[in-house]
């Protein structure tokens, strides 16, 4: 790619700001190309939310996996993402707490059967959300052999959110795929990290370098050592955040 000019060099800047703690969980800030602001909350596993020019967007939430989240206690959401039908992803007393009238909520069709009324997306579907928000529905799932029935391929989405031009790509239940190598200009990846389900520190480490994120939050990560994919990642220019 040739050199950009400063004036377009600054015109595609995008600000990241060190984690911070709001209510109790911690926070990421980010600024879109036009200033505006994105915050990020990790809340707890595959759980997060996602604040964007007053909308409110919630990933995978669930609150009886340890430790307890009361969502009735969070602003109800206008976009509720859902990666999958697993439990400690996909948890109807969640969605309900936060649900309100126009709330839309995506998820694949296993997770529909929980839920009840969702809209669906497949792997490769988008929608445009409200201010301009693009949604990306992309594959999610296992390849190692004996770890296919976990998260067989078709069936998973993982997300990639554009707004203002801060991609964000919430990776779902994955290992390494070749569908990776597609997703370009991304500035913020979730990746998971816990084998036998998803990916080892090693696995994230590769994914991460096929996909070349500014920031790399490894994410549902239990018990796995998970700071292996920092050390893995030094030196890289990936900035790899743990969160809690």
């Amino acid at each position: 790619m040739k050199p950009l000019t400063l004036i377009a060099a600054i015109a595609m800047t995008i600000s990241f700001a060190a984690g911070s703690f709001a209510a109790g969980f911690q926070t990421d800030t980010f600024k879109t190309r036009s200033g505006k602001t994105v915050t990020i909350t990790a809340i707890k596993h595959a759980s997060m939310r996602i604040q964007y020019d007053g909308l409110e967007i919630q990933v995978d939430p669930v609150e009886g996996l340890a430790p307890e989240t009361d969502y009735s206690a969070f602003p109800k959401a206008d976009v509720i993402l859902i990666t999958h039908d697993h439990f400690d992803h996909c948890d109807p007393a969640a969605v309900s707490a936060l649900k309100k009238a126009g709330t839309q909520i995506f998820s694949n069709s296993a997770a529909q059967k929980k839920l009840g009324s969702v809209t669906v997306l497949e792997n490769g579907e988008n929608r445009t959300l409200a201010n301009g928000v693009q949604l990306d529905a992309v594959p999610a799932y296992n390849t190692t052999p004996g770890h296919t029935k976990f998260h067989p391929q078709g069936r998973d989405n993982g997300y990639v959110l554009t707004l203002d031009g801060l991609r964000i790509y919430i990776a779902g239940d994955t290992e390494v795929i070749p569908e990776m190598a597609a997703l370009k200009d991304i500035d913020v990846a979730f990746l998971p990290c816990n084998q036998p389900y998803t990916m080892t520190p090693e696995q994230v480490a590769k994914a991460a370098k096929t996909i070349g994120p500014k920031v790399l939050f490894p994410y549902h990560y239990s018990d796995t050592p998970v700071r292996r994919v920092a050390e893995l990642l030094a030196n890289t220019g990936i900035d790899v955040r743990i969160r809690n």
